[in-house]
């Protein structure tokens, strides 16, 4: 019997998957294979020479889910069946997406709650946490890279850019404008998103606000009203589930 378990996590979003062996609590180094890309084999050199004890998936793409169960048949999928730790109050569980619960799981392990999620990935998404510790829905925007994409397919003289922090708001260059408007403006529309929901939600206490995600850094890292900047957040909830439906002893 091993003295630390080791549990490999694995999160499929719509553009990357991403997979870490977690020793005990501290998750090792994290990998980063394009979903187009998935299959078995990858996966299982991801996991290294020793068999983990366990291994969770938070899959947006079920169509991939296949590639690993090919690889690991006991996998457990992420969803509300398992003990998530926070409860859910909203219509239809089955349909909130498993990386929004298992952020929910590490938000209010970590950072408490009442609380707000925002995950910028080829979506973002806003993810809200009661006073009570429990899922009540959440807001899905355009995601920051889809945005610039759109302008260059769309456009004949509108280059594809690499994001960025704007030069200045006053672009004097192509690019220039294009990041200021997509950097600027996508800061903008999150500072309105997380202004309504506190409104509406969160009258008498205001939520802790959490971002994760490929494009945290450089859009959250200038806002304030920020608490935490945390691009680990799926993966520390994927462990924090674990270890809530995995036995003590292995």
């Amino acid at each position: 019997m091993r003295l630390v378990k080791r549990t490999l996590l694995i999160d499929i979003s719509n553009s990357f998957t991403k997979a870490a062996v977690a020793v005990g609590p501290r998750i090792g180094r994290v990998h980063r294979i394009s979903t187009s890309d998935l299959k078995p084999s990858a996966l299982r050199t991801l996991a290294g020479k020793t068999k983990p004890d366990s291994v969770f998936l938070s899959s947006v793409v079920p169509t991939k889910n296949s590639a690993v169960l090919a690889a690991f048949p006991n996998t457990v999928v992420l969803g509300p069946h398992l003990d998530l730790g926070v409860g859910i109050d909203y219509p239809n569980p089955e349909s909130i997406g498993a990386d929004r619960l298992a952020n929910a799981a590490a938000c209010a392990a970590l950072y408490g709650t009442p609380a707000i999620v925002v995950d910028f990935g080829t979506a973002v998404t806003f993810d809200v946490l009661s006073a009570k510790g429990s899922y009540i829905g959440g807001v899905i925007a355009p995601g920051l890279n889809a945005m610039t994409n759109y302008l260059h397919e769309k456009t004949a003289l509108l280059p594809l850019v690499k994001l960025k922090e704007p030069k200045s708001a006053v672009g004097r260059s192509t690019i220039d404008a294009m990041l200021a408007g997509a950097v600027h403006g996508y800061r903008g529309l999150i500072r309105e998103i997380l202004s309504q929901i506190t409104a509406e939600a969160f009258r008498k206490k205001k939520p802790v606000v959490v971002a994760t995600g490929g494009d945290a850094k450089l859009i959250a890292g200038k806002l304030a009203i920020f608490d935490q900047v945390d691009p680990l957040l799926t993966l520390r909830g994927l462990l924090i589930i674990a270890d809530k439906n995995t036995p003590a002893s292995f």
